[in-house]
């Protein structure tokens, strides 16, 4: 299983072509990928047009959507956050503290192209494709 964030999602539905959608169009057809709840957030509120936004909310729903926070998840996420912090690295989106602890806390790949995850692949052990 393999989680996807937003900032790939983005990408892919704006056709962008780099390594992380052509990895994800490649997942997609060969792997379980699944979705965040907050993630599905940050993807479908960015489409102007209503036909677009139903397009890619059915291609999300089709996914296995996984709820990305509760109590543990927030709690971890903060002493994450304060870990890093006294490494000198500040996460710039609670967002991405909060799927990057998930995704460590579960032991599943995170998909992205996000530089504030970088910090907790080298010092959180957070595993990324």
């Amino acid at each position: 299983m393999k989680l996807v964030d937003s900032s790939v999602w983005i990408d892919y539905f704006n056709g962008v072509v780099s390594r992380e959608t052509n990895l994800l169009h490649q997942l997609l057809a060969s792997e379980p990928v699944v979705v965040g709840d907050i993630i599905l957030s940050e993807v479908l509120r960015g489409f102007n047009l209503d036909a677009d936004f139903n397009k890619a909310k059915s291609a999300l729903l089709a996914l296995p959507v996984l709820e990305l926070c509760g109590k543990d998840i927030a709690v971890k996420s903060a002493e994450n956050y304060r870990l890093l912090r006294t490494k000198g690295v500040t996460i710039r989106k609670t967002v991405d503290m909060i799927i990057g602890t998930f995704c460590i806390e579960n032991g599943l790949p995170l998909l992205h192209c996000d530089k504030d995850f970088e910090p907790m692949e080298k010092h959180l052990g957070l595993k990324v494709l």
